[in-house]
Parts: structure tokens; C-alpha cells; sequence
């Protein structure tokens, strides 16, 4: 089949079942493929072509990987002839219009090794400025999910927060969590910084946070759980986090609970 219509619904089915390139590039790379998580998010981006034969690997990986879930779509194969045109697997960042530049930026969070850390963080700063998400009032479509985190966690508060280049926006807040608090302090700074949850079971014995003065003072946190919201081009540009004043584990069903809901919360974030 025509690659690009095998790229569309590949792109597809990782939306609908909120699966991340990185998630299929480990599965495709386990069943043997040869490109890099660059050259495959390039791929899915349109700007890199890849042969049929490793196009198929990528597609058997996302197969595998929708099993596990609801969604019904399934990736086709492609067949060789679609490599007939003689420019598939040629490919690499010379074969890209435009300018190099426009072609990193292309590639959004996926490309992020190729930037330095002050343009990453600037990158991430606009990724965050194309929500129009800043400084705007309450919105039900973000608190259902804040209520939804305290009610399951039996926790004092739940907060949906933004990190721009100084400060803490909370766009939806259940509990006594300040607004705006400097970026320095803030948990979910730290939150943003990790490929998955960040979790403090009690921060008074974690080394990282215990002098704090989240945590010595006001609101005197103990338990945190926070996970990291990808905002445009995959950038990380907020949390999902619950929040309390008594310590408490955190265990699997927990996870995977707040890794749906933050999902859910994405979908906000980018539409």
C-alpha cells in the first residue's frame, strides 16, 4: 500500500489508543527494526522515508502494541513496489525542505538531542504559548479531571499546572495550592524534567525536596504524584499531580490511573 496512507493511520491509531512514538519505537526495535527513534518519529512527521521492509516492522509494532488496547485500528503492510520510486530509505536530513532549522523544529520533543538545552526550553515555551492556555479562567473540561484525581486519591489537592520560563499556572486547582508560585520551588518543575511520573511517597524523608519550603511550610506536602502533560510537538509543558499533607504508597493501579487521566488531560492540552 501507498506508504502515506500507511503513515495516516499509523498516526491515527497511536492518537486514539494515546501510545507515544517512543512506546512503539521500543516494540519496533524488539522485533528487530533497524532505524533510530529519530528516524522514525521523522518518518511518521513526513520527513524521512523508510523502506518497506522496515515500514512493515513499525507497523507489526503498532499492531502489537493496539492489542493491548481498545482501539480497534490495525496498521497495514506495505509492499516492496512502493519502493519502486527508488527515494525510500535515501533519506536523512539533506532530503528535507526548508531549512535545517524548520526541520528540527519539525520533529518537535522527538528531536530535542538535537537542540541545545536553552533552545529545547524555548522550544517547549512556545509549544506552550500555541495553547493559549496562560492566564485563562477555569474551564469544567479541565476540573473534571482534577475531581476526578482528588475522588480516587482521597487527597486535598489536585492541580493542572502550566510551567512557563519563571512561575507555575494552575489552570484547574482543587485545594490549597497557591497560584503562580515561583518555577524554582514548584514540584512539578522537577515533574516536567522526567520521561514518566515523578512520585514522593513522603517528602520530608526524600532528599530531593525535604528542605523545600513547599514541604516546611505552607502547604506542607508530604505526598506528591505527578505526571507529565505533552503539549504541542510532544513538548512537556505542564502536570497532572495530586497532592497531601499525610504520607501515603503509591502503587501500580494508582499509575495507571493517573497515567489515563493525564492522557485525558492531553487531549485538552491539544485540541
Amino acid at each position: 500500500m501507498d506508504h502515506q496512507v500507511q503513515v495516516e493511520q499509523m498516526t491515527a491509531a497511536l492518537m486514539e489508543a494515546h501510545l507515544s512514538v517512543s512506546d512503539v519505537w521500543v516494540r519496533y526495535y524488539a522485533l528487530g527494526g533497524a532505524m533510530s527513534m529519530f528516524e522514525v518519529q521523522a518518518y511518521l512527521s513526513g520527513l524521512f522515508e523508510l523502506p518497506a521492509s522496515e515500514r512493515n516492522v513499525l507497523a507489526d509494532a503498532t499492531n502489537e502494541l493496539l492489542e493491548e488496547t481498545p482501539v480497534p485500528i490495525r496498521v497495514p503492510q506495505s509492499s516492496d513496489d512502493d519502493d519502486d520510486d527508488g527515494q525510500a530509505g535515501t533519506g536523512g536530513a539533506d532530503e528535507v525542505d526548508g531549512s535545517a532549522d524548520d526541520s528540527r523544529r519539525a520533529l518537535g520533543a522527538a528531536g530535542a538531542f538535537l537542540f541545545t538545552p536553552e533552545e529545547a526550553e524555548q522550544e517547549r515555551l512556545d509549544a506552550l504559548t500555541r495553547t493559549h492556555l496562560l492566564d485563562t479562567v477555569a474551564e469544567d473540561r479541565f476540573d473534571q479531571y482534577t475531581r476526578q484525581a482528588k475522588d480516587y486519591f482521597h487527597v486535598s489537592s489536585a492541580i493542572i499546572a502550566l510551567i512557563d520560563s519563571h512561575r507555575q499556572f494552575l489552570k484547574s486547582v482543587i485545594g490549597p495550592i497557591e497560584q503562580n508560585l515561583p518555577r524554582e520551588t514548584s514540584f512539578c518543575n522537577a515533574t516536567i524534567r522526567n520521561a514518566g511520573p515523578l512520585i514522593v511517597e513522603d517528602a520530608l524523608e526524600d532528599e530531593r525536596f525535604a528542605k523545600n519550603p513547599l514541604v516546611t511550610g505552607e502547604p506542607f506536602i508530604r505526598f506528591y504524584a505527578g505526571f507529565p502533560l505533552r503539549g504541542p510537538g510532544g513538548w512537556t509543558i505542564g502536570t497532572l499531580c495530586v497532592i497531601d499533607q499525610n504520607p501515603r504508597a503509591f502503587t501500580g493501579r494508582d499509575g495507571r490511573f493517573l497515567r489515563n487521566l493525564a492522557h485525558q488531560v492531553e487531549g485538552e492540552l491539544n485540541t
